[in-house]
Order: structure tokens, then C-alpha cells, then sequence
């Protein structure tokens, strides 16, 4: 996306006809708060938290579950993308009902459905399997004790029920990081979901890769990307089987552009690709992600930019929006819109029940967006 810091925010187009209809919850990365859009653009709710909300997702009952930015006076992780310092889980009313701190966790979490919340972290790996890793730059400066990812698992206790340490599970042969990254990590996985079957579907950003791995074994059993994606984030298992990501282009050999793709793990092949027109007109070199709407379009948040839109199978932009939110960056100083990730969620998603979603109870935050 070409940047003009004169350039339109909040909602640039919508068709009513084609577009799929539901809520759209934002936030601006570690801003206060996240907020629920119409599809007009208006918030319809909000939810503060003084923290700051780096990442969220709405659960069934209405409640948010926010990953929380790193603490200042943690240091291991600092400087990481997607480091975190909590997850925490607020009412609809903004009022925090769980919490669990873990200053190593980063990136994603997910909510099962027996209750449990599952989560990325970091673990510093044995300092002979890191000497043995393959690839990225050396500096005098790496770590001897490379980090690796693990999946944790915790009860509504905070007590760890299930985890899974994928750095064992991969090989240093295949899993090589790509020459114009550092050595501090080894594949900095950017997200986490569950297959269809309940297992774990992970996304790799240092080694451009995709894999599912067993919940069972904790063995990788199906690992995809090398040479065909390059950085890429969100992987998301679809109703058919097939898997969306969202190939963030960074770094590709002779393309400076992103696309959404949708691969088929069975046969390893791409069967559907959304590409900007011209290409370079979509790019975003980190965070992003993409979701598969019940009616067949793909909803993308371009999160460099902050620009989420909704496209049809044949490419179609059907709805558009730029984030007018703007917090600091990592520096404290140049303000950005920027974006990890968005969902929609359908007019009769269960947490919605009994809510008012009226855009008039936020008017004046409308009116400075000029949807009001």
C-alpha cells in the first residue's frame, strides 16, 4: 500500500451487496483499547485496559481475551516482535475476570472449548542444538542459549495442563533460517490455531514455513513453505481442509508484494491466491493475517498499514477500512496505525446476545472519525 500521511482513514468503501455482514473487532498494536466496528465503520463497543492490548479475540460469551504488551522490566525477550507480558480476559463490561502472567509468552493464544487456554512462548534451547542451527547472520552479540517455541497449555487455575516443545520436534537440516535474519530465535512462530482435527497449526516467520503438529506426539506431521512462502503469518485451517495464510512477501526472491494464499496440505499445492493490482500495491514486510468469511469472501488485515478489506473469491475488494487509531510505536515516538490482526464476527455470534451494539453510545468517538 502506497503511504501518504495525508491519506483518507476509517471507512474508504463498502458494498452492502457483496460484503459479508458482522462486527469487526480492531486495535491498534499495544494501544489502550480495542474497539467493534459496523460495518459502516462505526464502533458499536469498546474495551479499555490500561496495559495496553497488543492482541484480541472475542469468545462466545462476550468476554475479550487480550494479550497484554511485554513489562517494562523484562529483558530476555525485549526487542522481539509479538513479545507479551499477559494474557488477561475482560467482561463485556471491561471489568478483568482472568488473568495469567507469563513474561515468555508472545504472539498468540486460543481459548479450547473445555475451558483451557493455550498459548506461544519462548524457552532458551540447549547451547549445543543452537550452535547446530542452521542459517540467519552471525554477530558477535548471539545468544549462546538460542530461544525456541513451545506451545503451553493452562487451566483456569494458571496451572500449566499441557505443553509441547516444538524446537524438539524440528530439524536443523530442513528448518534453516533465512540469511537476512538474526540468530536470537529460531523460528519465531507468529501464530497458533487448531487443525480440525485438534491439532496445532503453526506458522514459522524465521524459517518461512507452515507445519501441523500432533497434540498428541507433539511430531510434526505435515510442514510446508520452503521456497514458496517467505515470512509469512496466520495459518488458519478452512472448513475444507485446505490452509489460509497470509504471505507477507518480505524478503522474497524477486517479489515486493504480499498475497493471501490458500494451499491444499494434501497435495502441497497453492489453489487460490489473492494479489494487489498492481502487486506492489499490497505489501505489509511484517505482522498481517487473514480469515475465511461464512459467505466465501476473506477478510485481510494489511497490519503495517492498517488497512483491513474484504475480498470475493475473484478478488474483489468489497469493503475497506484504514484504522484511524493511532498509538506510539516501539521507539515511544512516531505514531502508527499499525495492525497484528482482525476479526469478524457474524451478527448472531453468541456473544453478542442481550449486547447493545448501538453506535450512538459512541458518538463523539464517531463524530472525530467522521462516520457520525
Amino acid at each position: 500500500m502506497g503511504w501518504s500521511i495525508h491519506h483518507k482513514v476509517g471507512l474508504i468503501h463498502h458494498s452492502p451487496m457483496l460484503s459479508c455482514k458482522g462486527y469487526t473487532l480492531v486495535f491498534t498494536n499495544s494501544g489502550k483499547f480495542a474497539a467493534l466496528l459496523d460495518m459502516e465503520g462505526r464502533v458499536c463497543h469498546r474495551w479499555d485496559y490500561h496495559e495496553g492490548i497488543s492482541y484480541a479475540v472475542l469468545l462466545p460469551n462476550g468476554n475479550l481475551l487480550v494479550r497484554t504488551p511485554l513489562p517494562p522490566d523484562f529483558e530476555s525477550t525485549r526487542g522481539l516482535g509479538g513479545s507479551g507480558g499477559s494474557i488477561v480476559e475482560l467482561s463485556w463490561d471491561g471489568v478483568k475476570v482472568w488473568e495469567h502472567r507469563d513474561p515468555w509468552m508472545h504472539h498468540d493464544q486460543e481459548r479450547a472449548l473445555t475451558g483451557e487456554t493455550l498459548y506461544l512462548r519462548w524457552e532458551p534451547m540447549p547451547a549445543d542444538l543452537s550452535a547446530r542451527v542452521r542459517g540467519g547472520y552471525r554477530d558477535p552479540q548471539d545468544p549462546i542459549h538460542m530461544l525456541g517455541d513451545t506451545i503451553r497449555e493452562v487451566d483456569t487455575d494458571g496451572h500449566t495442563s499441557g505443553e509441547w516443545k516444538i524446537w524438539e520436534k524440528l530439524s536443523v537440516e530442513e528448518d534453516v533460517i533465512c540469511p537476512l535474519e538474526g540468530r536470537r530465535e529460531w523460528t519465531h512462530s507468529n501464530s497458533l490455531s487448531l487443525t480440525n482435527g485438534n491439532d496445532f497449526l503453526l506458522s514459522f516467520r524465521q524459517t518461512s514455513s507452515i507445519a501441523i503438529v500432533s497434540r498428541e506426539t507433539g511430531d510434526v506431521t505435515w510442514k510446508w513453505g520452503a521456497g514458496e512462502i517467505s515470512h509469512q503469518h496466520h495459518a488458519t485451517h478452512l472448513d475444507s481442509g485446505n490452509i489460509l495464510v497470509f504471505d507477507n512477501g518480505t524478503h522474497s526472491r524477486g517479489r515486493a508484494a504480499s498475497r493471501v494464499i490458500e494451499v491444499n496440505p494434501e497435495t502441497s499445492q497453492i489453489e487460490w491466491t489473492y494479489e494487489g493490482s498492481p502487486p506492489v500495491s499490497f505489501y505489509s514486510s511484517y505482522i498481517s493475517g487473514a480469515d475465511r468469511l461464512p459467505n466465501g469472501n476473506t477478510l485481510i488485515c494489511e497490519g503495517a498499514h492498517g488497512r483491513i478489506f474484504e475480498v470475493t473469491r475473484r478478488g474483489e475488494i468489497v469493503w475497506e477500512f484504514v484504522n484511524p487509531f493511532f498509538t506510539p510505536d516501539r521507539s515511544g515516538e512516531n505514531p502508527s496505525n499499525s495492525t497484528f490482526r482482525v476479526h469478524r464476527y457474524a451478527p448472531d455470534f453468541p456473544g453478542f446476545t442481550g449486547r447493545d451494539l448501538d453506535p450512538a453510545r459512541h458518538a463523539n468517538l464517531n463524530r472525530v472519525m467522521g462516520v457520525m
